[in-house]
């Protein structure tokens, strides 16, 4: 990952209904929500629900896959790490043995 991907990344989670729904996508894994599982959990409107996971999948975060009629949604956990490892890249000047202290 590079500044290019990084920066739209954060952007989609610095709002607290988008890292809401992205970290509850992380915790469901591969299985993912449905919108209207979302909906339900979230407490949207159905227009706010589609504005947020429109955002996230920009920035790479999830990824939707057609079944049937409806869009499943997962988190994209490539993309995140790769989020987490630019982030972290050049902690205590490489040495991450020092980032956790004590």
């Amino acid at each position: 990952m590079d500044i290019k991907q990084a920066v739209p990344a954060l952007g989609a989670l610095a709002h607290a209904s988008r890292l809401a729904i992205f970290r509850h996508l992380v915790e469901l894994g591969p299985e993912g929500a449905f919108p209207g599982e979302l909906i339900e959990k979230f407490e949207l409107p159905a227009a706010t629900l589609s504005f947020h996971l429109k955002n996230l999948a920009h920035a790479g975060l999830i990824e939707g896959e057609q079944q049937g009629r409806y869009i499943r949604y997962r988190a994209n956990f490539q993309q995140m790490q790769g989020l987490v490892d630019y982030l972290t890249q050049h902690c205590c000047g490489g040495d991450r043995s020092k980032c956790f202290g004590k």
